[in-house]
């Protein structure tokens, strides 16, 4: 059978590959392992609780008003109207083991500058600046957006300056060369393991996108777990003549002189179309899909050379008490030993680190679960892989439960509660189980490591010469805009666009 375009992976790109590439009228085949789409933007029953299996919390919103860069997006695909979003009116709360410090900080820039002036005094100047950097980094990154590949030098340096200085440098540096007071640097740089690199080693531009769309924006989350956002995107595709098949999976990227062909899946059908984009790994796509002799050289160099993100562990927890009865005021808890993210970041190489983030999802969404009760998720994350070095068959379950253990222990220690004896449902997910439902290498949920040198800007501006194979194109936390929610929603819209763009249709 023949296609315009093949998506494989129904996961937070894939599906706004599809829709994108349906919208601009292609006939499009969407292939899903799975029997649900979503990949982990879905959720799951245990008893009487419903737990959300990936997101915490999402950037780029925004509202009617001041409208975010996911609102636009699913506002022009048609499904604006078909989710409904909560925002979180607490940027996060941060609580450190050795030092014993907590912290708080609201959304708003100015309530955001205040509170930070009022935990470290002498900040604001530092802090406004901060934020006047990161406007100018959103509009030069807007602009570039515009410009699809035609960029005028003379615009970047009249009106776009300072981006053009920071651009290249870590958050660290930046943070420094302003001058911000270091506990005030500290504190800022907290969402650095959304991003999982640390402050010296993350890219200026990165965070500054990311941190100023949850504050100016407010993070916000889904009434009804992310299920809802892949929900609604998979029926918006289907009701527009989209074509999708779960329970397929593909074992093989058909490539000839260079060019895609089409697919074979693993029950022995051939599906052919000119453009595929994989919602999956490179490391799976050049590794095993694509014939070893049809794999260009540099393509294997390059995905060889880059380090796999970090791997996640994530305790879900049904608690028979309500937040207030627990004593659960907020709703994200940072907790690291120190607010060095260097440190953090390398103690994070081993199983036991004690580094976390809880979420108690009832105090954005509080009829989350039933009345009288909480859903909490513990979720740590691994830069190494000490998790696939320490595991065998036949110690899984007993590491498993000596993890939950310890991630409760800390928690309850972090926050003084009792959430141990609460605890009505409870459910484990380990490296092995997202390298299982997503297939990626060594369960990385963050696709790959973002350095210096292979971070957000490079890997943008680099994207259209990585187009090793004609046709073949890449969504999802492993392609250039890296891992999180609105990160591979933007993903999968530039993949489709790019597709198109070769064609000559964008």
């Amino acid at each position: 059978m023949n296609y315009d375009a093949i998506v494989i992976g129904a996961g937070n790109g894939g599906l706004i590959a599809s829709l994108t590439l349906q919208k601009k009228g292609k006939k499009v085949l969407l292939l899903e392992s799975h029997n649900t789409v979503g990949g982990v933007a879905t959720s799951f029953i245990r008893g009487r609780f419903e737990f959300e299996a990936s997101l915490h919390e999402l950037c780029g919103f925004g509202s009617k008003e001041e409208e975010g860069e996911v609102y636009q997006l699913f506002k022009k695909l048609g499904v604006l109207d078909k989710v409904k979003m909560q925002d979180i009116n607490e940027t996060f709360h941060i609580i450190t083991l050795d030092s014993k410090e907590e912290y708080t900080m609201p959304v708003g820039i100015e309530n955001f500058i205040d509170k930070m002036e009022e935990y470290v005094p002498n900040s604001r100047k530092s802090m406004e600046e901060f934020f006047q950097l990161c406007e100018e980094n959103g509009e030069a990154l807007k602009y570039l957006n515009e410009c699809k590949g035609k960029v005028d030098a003379n615009v970047l340096k009249e009106k776009f300056h300072n981006f053009m200085i920071f651009a290249s440098y870590s958050l660290e540096e930046v943070l420094k060369a302003i001058k911000m007071p270091k506990k005030a640097r500290e504190i800022l740089s907290t969402y650095w393991v959304y991003l999982g690199s640390p402050a010296n080693e993350l890219s200026f531009v990165h965070y500054a996108s990311m941190i100023y769309s949850y504050i100016k924006l407010h993070p916000a989350i889904s009434l009804k777990k992310s299920h809802e956002l892949s929900i609604a995107l998979y029926e918006e595709f289907l009701n527009n003549n989209g074509e999708a098949k779960l329970l397929t999976t593909v074992s093989k990227i058909i490539v000839e002189n260079n060019k895609v062909k089409g697919v074979v899946t693993s029950d022995g059908k051939t599906y052919y179309a000119p453009i595929v984009i994989a919602n999956i790994s490179p490391n799976l796509v050049y590794g095993k899909l694509i014939d070893a002799k049809d794999v260009p050289k540099k393509a294997r160099q390059l995905t060889n050379a880059r380090t796999l993100g970090a791997r996640g562990i994530c305790v879900y927890l049904g608690l028979n008490k309500s937040p207030e009865e627990l004593g659960l005021k907020n709703y994200s808890y940072f907790i690291y030993h120190t607010l060095d993210s260097k440190k953090e970041f390398e103690r994070m190489k081993k199983l036991k680190n004690d580094n976390m983030v809880g979420v108690v999802i009832n105090n954005a969404v509080s009829n989350a679960s039933p009345k009288g009760t909480t859903i909490l998720y513990l979720t740590g994350l691994l830069f190494s892989d000490t998790f696939t070095n320490t595991v065998t068959k036949d110690n899984y379950f007993a590491l498993k439960d000596a993890i939950a253990k310890d991630y409760i222990e800390v928690f309850e220690k972090a926050t003084n509660t009792n959430i141990l004896d609460a605890i009505e449902e409870i459910e484990v997910a380990t490296p092995l189980t997202f390298a299982r439902y997503t297939n990626h290498p060594d369960g990385t949920i963050y696709g790959y490591l973002a350095k210096k040198s292979d971070n957000l800007l490079p890997r943008i501006m680099n994207e259209a010469n990585e187009n090793y194979i004609d046709g073949l194109y890449f969504a999802g936390g492993f392609a250039s805009r890296l891992d999180g929610y609105s990160s591979t929603y933007k993903s999968g819209e530039m993949a489709a666009l790019r597709a198109l763009a070769k064609e000559g249709e964008e």
